[in-house]
């Protein structure tokens, strides 16, 4: 489960080989105690929830990597390395 970026308290994850469960391209966010998995490229929320203030960090974060998120996404299920995007600054 490797971390892609961090900023602002927020931790961005892909899973290897993760594509049976929710059946769309997504990303693990941490932050603290708090867990939610969302879609790519549109941002939708699969499961769990954090903050408000910290989801809107996180949806600006995803409309600027779309297309690296979308790649990584690629890499992952593949069972490849994915690399790490620059995290909101």
């Amino acid at each position: 489960m490797p971390s892609i970026s961090m900023f602002y308290g927020i931790i961005v994850y892909l899973y290897f080989k993760d594509n049976k469960r929710h059946n769309k391209p997504h990303i693990h966010i941490r932050v603290q105690k708090d867990e939610v998995i969302v879609a790519i490229p549109d941002g939708e929320i699969l499961e769990g929830s954090i903050p408000n203030s910290k989801m809107k960090l996180l949806q600006a974060w995803i409309e600027l990597h779309r297309d690296e998120l979308v790649a990584d996404w690629d890499l992952v299920v593949a069972g490849e390395q994915p690399y790490k995007i620059e995290p909101l600054r």
